[in-house]
């Protein structure tokens, strides 16, 4: 079934213009899939960070290699070298612009 441009304009006046002048919002978590690092981040100690790992490594998220590399950075440089806490809600902040 093909629709004419005009028609579609005219039944649908908001959705046209965000279509055909690309005035929409852009997602900019779009594709974005968390890795070892994003997990370990929400962490709250040491403990659950090696949890958080020690889970990865299980479910085949990570290799041996790698788990073993996250095991020993964490042990050698803390659970402040993989970068600060993400929080509840960091996501929707991020994607929102909001600044922590």
């Amino acid at each position: 079934m093909r629709y004419d441009k005009e028609w579609f304009k005219r039944v649908f006046p908001n959705l046209a213009k965000e279509v055909l002048e690309g005035g929409g919002v852009t997602d900019p978590l779009r594709g974005f899939t968390p890795g070892p690092v994003d997990f370990i981040r929400r962490a709250r100690s040491v403990r659950e960070a090696e949890e958080v790992i020690d889970y990865l490594e299980r479910v085949g998220e990570i290799g041996r290699d790698e788990a073993e590399s996250l095991r020993r950075k964490l042990r050698e440089e803390g659970l402040e070298s993989f970068g600060s806490r993400k929080g509840p809600g960091y996501y929707f902040k991020y994607a929102a612009g909001v600044e922590e």
